[in-house]
C-alpha cells in the first residue's frame, strides 16, 4: 500500500455535480457539453463522475471500495464536490447530492438531509470535512447560512487574479474588491479558505505574477492554495487569441522560475495544495505540458538554496513523533478584521504534526447574521497530521489519537478567555461534532458552542 493519499490524516473523496450552466464567462475555462464547465472527460478526478453518469452516491460508493481495495482507511472521510460553481445550481438539487453522498458514507439511505446528518455521526465512515466551489461573487450572509445547513467547512474559491485589469480581460466577472468581501465573510462564519490563484492569465507577465502573488497576503491570507497556471485548450476562447497572437503561454522553464521564486514567501500557516491542474498534456496545444511542477520547482528551489515553509513542506507525514519534544507555536496575523492564532506543534526539525485555527472576530469583521457566532471567537479548523488511523486505534509513535487534539483545544480556550470572549465556537463536520460534544461543546444551530464562565 502506498499511504501518500492518506498520510495528511484524512481520506478525500472527490466527486463531480452534473453538467449545468456556469454564470461565468471566462475566456480560461474549457467548455464541453459532457461535463461541468472548466472540467474535462478524461482528467482523473472526472472519469469517475462520467463513468456513474455524475450520481452521487455511486461516485462515493465505488471510491471507498477502490480505497479499500489498496488499503487505504476509509472511516474519516473529507468530501471534495467539484464541478465549478456550485451556488449556481439549484438548492434541491444540491441537498439531494449532499445527501446522497452522505448515504453512501453512512450505508443507509436517509429520508431528509438532517437524518443523513445524524446517521453519519456515528457512521462507519464519517463526514471530516465538506468542501464545495464557488466564486466570490456568490458569497452573501444568506448563502453561507445555507451552506452551513448543508454541513459545508471549507469553500474553494477563484481569486484567479488580484487585479481588476487582469480579471476584465479575461472575463471574470468579478472584482478584487469582491474577493476581499467574500474572504472576509467566509473567515467571520469559520469557514476555511482555499484560494485558487492562475499565473499566466491574458494581459499578465511573470514579473506581474509575483507582485500579484504578494498581495494574496496582505489580507486575504487563505489557509489554502491552489496555484493554476493558466493552460491553453483548443476548445477555451483564448485559444483564439492566440491564433491571433494576443497571448503567448509561458514555457516550462518560465514557470519553474516562477514558482520557485514565490514558494519561499508562502506563509507558514498556508498550505499548497497544488501547483498545476491535473489537465492531461494531450490537450495543451502550447506552453508547458508536465504535470510534475512542483518537483520542478522543488528541485531549483534545492538549486538556490532557498526553500518552502507551507503546511504541506512540513507536515509529519509517516514519522514519528515523541509528544514531549514537540514545540506550541502560536503565528498571529490580521485578516479580514479578525486576529488569526494559527497554534501548531512542530517537531526539533521543524515538522507540523497538528495545528487549530482560532479566528478572534474584530469591530471590523463582517456581520454574518448567523445568532451561533454572536460574540464568539472560532476554531475555523483542527488537524493532527500523519497517516489515518481508524477511530479508537493508535499506533506507536503516531500523531493522530495521541491527544493533541485535545492540548490544542485547550490552548484555544486559553486565547479565547484571555481576550474576554465569553463563548467558544467550532464550525465542525457532521463527522467530528461527537468529538467537541464530548469536550464541553453543546449544539447550536448549525455549530457547535461552548460558554466560557
Amino acid at each position: 500500500m502506498k499511504p501518500v493519499r492518506t498520510l495528511s490524516g484524512v481520506t478525500t473523496v472527490t466527486v463531480l455535480t452534473k453538467p449545468y450552466p456556469c454564470p461565468a464567462q471566462c475566456i480560461f475555462c474549457p467548455d464541453d457539453a459532457r461535463m461541468p464547465k472548466s472540467y474535462l472527460p478524461d482528467e482523473p478526478g472526472a472519469m469517475r463522475a462520467v463513468e456513474h453518469d455524475f450520481d452521487p452516491f455511486d461516485q462515493v460508493y465505488s471510491r471507498l471500495e477502490s480505497l479499500e481495495a489498496v488499503g487505504h482507511p476509509t472511516d474519516k472521510v473529507e468530501l471534495l464536490i467539484l464541478g465549478g460553481t456550485w451556488s449556481a445550481y439549484r438548492r434541491d438539487y444540491q441537498e439531494w447530492f449532499v445527501r446522497r453522498c452522505l448515504d453512501a458514507l453512512n450505508g443507509k439511505t436517509a429520508g431528509s438531509l438532517l437524518e443523513a446528518h445524524s446517521l453519519n455521526e456515528t457512521a462507519m465512515h464519517r463526514n471530516v470535512g465538506l468542501v464545495i466551489e464557488t466564486r466570490p461573487d456568490e458569497i452573501t450572509p444568506k448563502e453561507i447560512a445555507w451552506l452551513r445547513q448543508l454541513g459545508v467547512t471549507k469553500l474553494q474559491m477563484g481569486a484567479q487574479s488580484l487585479n481588476d485589469r487582469i480579471l476584465a480581460l479575461n472575463q471574470r466577472g468579478h472584482t478584487v474588491a469582491e474577493t476581499g468581501r467574500a474572504v472576509a465573510l467566509l473567515r467571520a462564519a469559520g469557514f476555511k479558505i482555499v484560494l485558487h490563484w492562475m499565473p499566466n492569465l491574458l494581459g499578465a507577465t511573470p514579473d506581474s505574477d509575483r507582485m500579484d502573488f504578494k498581495r494574496l497576503w496582505e489580507d486575504l491570507c487563505p489557509d489554502e492554495i491552489k496555484i493554476y497556471p493558466c493552460q491553453l485548450l483548443e476548445n477555451a476562447p483564448l485559444y483564439a487569441f492566440w491564433q491571433r497572437g494576443e497571448y503567448q503561454p509561458y514555457s516550462q522553464e518560465q514557470l519553474v522560475s516562477l514558482l520557485a521564486d514565490i514558494k519561499p514567501g508562502i506563509p507558514r500557516y498556508c498550505r499548497v495544495n497544488r501547483v498545476i491542474r491535473d489537465i492531461p498534456s494531450t490537450h495543451v496545444v502550447a506552453g508547458n505540458k508536465r504535470t510534475s511542477l512542483r518537483q520542478d520547482a522543488q528541485a531549483e528551489m534545492t538549486r538556490r538554496g532557498s526553500h518552502c515553509e507551507c503546511i504541506r513542506c512540513r507536515e509529519v507525514r509517516g514519522s514519528s513523533v515523541v509528544n514531549s519534544d514537540l514545540i506550541l507555536q502560536d503565528q498571529v496575523y490580521t485578516a479580514g478584521g479578525a486576529e488569526e492564532h494559527f497554534l501548531s506543534f512542530t517537531t526539533p526539525d521543524d515538522k507540523i504534526a497538528g495545528f487549530i485555527r482560532l479566528s478572534l472576530p474584530g469591530k471590523n469583521s463582517p456581520h454574518t447574521g448567523l445568532k451561533d457566532l454572536e460574540a464568539a471567537a472560532i476554531i475555523r479548523e483542527v488537524h493532527v497530521y500523519g497517516q489515518s488511523l481508524a477511530v479508537g486505534q493508535d499506533a506507536n509513535g503516531a500523531a493522530q489519537h495521541s491527544g493533541l487534539g485535545t492540548r490544542l483545544l485547550e490552548e484555544a480556550d486559553a486565547i479565547t478567555r484571555k481576550y474576554g470572549f465569553k463563548r467558544l465556537v467550532v464550525i465542525s463536520a457532521i463527522g467530528t461534532r461527537r468529538y467537541y460534544l464530548e469536550r464541553g461543546f453543546k449544539r447550536g444551530e448549525t455549530y457547535l458552542i461552548k460558554i466560557l464562565t
